[in-house]
């Protein structure tokens, strides 16, 4: 295993749920920034890579939510994972940053809600449980 590799193991090994939910949302906006790129460049092949890959992080975002206990905040979650499936679907191979950057500002808000949660429990002495995620 390469340095990068066993740096990035370490790093969901050491990742609690909270944690883990971070690190997809960094692999889900560096892999739309990725796209973007291709998009610029006119690269076709990097861009459904880097879309697919953003597309995963989606799934597995959208595949730990715990429906039952989540109530509202997990279904509105579930939705909303699904309308970035649907948007970025729309856009591949349009020649068009449209859909990649509506995904990104979505993501960006949806990535600092969960940091300010993970900056909120690191501050009280007893950690609230995230119900909208199995885990």
């Amino acid at each position: 295993m390469v340095g990068h590799q066993k740096y990035q193991a370490n790093q969901v090994e050491g990742a609690g749920p909270l944690g883990l939910i971070l690190l997809t949302y960094e692999v889900l906006y560096k892999s739309l920034g990725q796209a973007r790129a291709a998009v610029v460049a006119n690269d076709t092949l990097a861009e459904t890579q880097h879309i697919s890959r953003a597309l995963e992080a989606i799934i597995e975002l959208s595949s730990s939510l715990d429906l039952e206990q989540g109530g509202e905040v997990a279904l509105n979650l579930s939705r909303l994972y699904a309308y970035l499936s649907k948007r970025l679907g729309e856009g591949m191979c349009t020649f068009s940053t449209a859909s990649i950057d509506e995904a990104m500002q979505l993501t960006q808000s949806l990535r600092e809600g969960w940091m300010a949660l993970e900056q909120q429990q690191r501050h009280t002495s007893t950690p609230q449980p995230m119900r909208a995620y199995a885990g």
